[in-house]
């Protein structure tokens, strides 16, 4: 094994250590790329150079964690409001009127999304809520956004994008309805925001930081970077985080279907999902 590949190697089981993520020999192309900015703050060129640095010891007690910051940047936060909106549609369509039956007499919904990125889907699903104002008059929305990043789950919780970012997905309406325009950018006004809350966390991690179980559970277009085995794991979780009548949504390629036995398709529901049991884990209670 040449040098270079080694590194790579090593790099990817850096990645795969801290998030579950496999680096397939398809993405792997990415690499240099995406540690490019990595490259030039410390003033090296290529992949073997940062190796020895990771294996060498931190600068000064304060030093920063470099590996995570090579974790951060090879991450993919690729996301936008209301992504792949006919999938999305189907929730005020028909998954949130659905639980609004089965919960009329708590009056209370809790979400998850887990793998969140920078926070776009869970203010899309706060966005409904906000829209429906009248129908929700009277119930508590608690909706969790969870992700691995620590960058992205600061950049969710200040709630504030960019001109590019909030014209994605959003008509000119809704930014106008939700946003207000600041000198830092677009801030997610206080109604919406009030429904949210952000915590860093690793869905494979043994702790969960919220409460459990949930009524929706979004974890879409996350199961497609793990390998087979922690795929296999991962559903284990999402069913032990999801009530017996609730649903899990994944992303448009993402199916259960030969994956899991512990969810099966929801009826003629696109993405939607129900679990077969409900296995309680210790390693999912609330944390203290």
């Amino acid at each position: 094994m040449e040098a270079s590949e080694a590194s790579h190697q090593i790099i990817a089981d850096l990645l795969e250590a801290r998030t579950g993520q496999h680096l397939t020999e398809s993405r792997r192309w990415r690499v240099n790329s995406a540690l490019a900015g990595i490259f030039r703050a410390h003033g090296i060129s290529n992949v073997d150079q940062l190796v020895c640095l990771l294996a060498a010891p931190p600068a000064g007690p304060e030093g920063t964690d470099l590996a995570q910051e090579v974790v951060e940047a090879l991450l993919n936060n690729e996301t936008y409001f209301f992504r792949d909106k006919p999938t999305f549609d189907q929730l005020p369509g028909e998954i949130l009127p659905e639980l609004a039956k089965r919960r009329q007499s708590a009056r209370r919904l809790s979400i998850w999304s887990a793998g969140c990125s920078t926070g776009q889907e869970v203010y899309s699903l706060a966005m409904l809520f906000a829209e429906q104002a009248e129908r929700w008059q009277g119930w508590t929305i608690d909706i969790l956004g969870t992700d691995v990043s620590h960058r992205a789950i600061a950049a969710a919780r200040s709630g504030v994008y960019s001109q590019f970012e909030v014209q994605r997905g959003l008509g000119v309406t809704q930014m106008l309805r939700h946003f207000e325009e600041t000198p830092r950018g677009w801030q997610v006004r206080d109604e919406v925001r009030r429904m949210v809350r952000f915590a860093q966390a690793n869905l494979l991690a043994p702790h969960h930081p919220g409460r459990i179980p949930f009524d929706l559970v979004l974890c879409r277009n996350v199961l497609l970077y793990f390998d087979r085995p922690t795929r296999s794991e991962a559903f284990a979780r999402l069913a032990g985080a999801v009530m017996p009548d609730g649903f899990l949504m994944l992303g448009a390629g993402e199916t259960v279907v030969g994956q899991t036995e512990r969810f099966v398709p929801a009826s003629r529901r696109a993405s939607f999902f129900e679990p077969v049991t409900r296995p309680v884990a210790a390693t999912l209670q609330k944390i203290a």
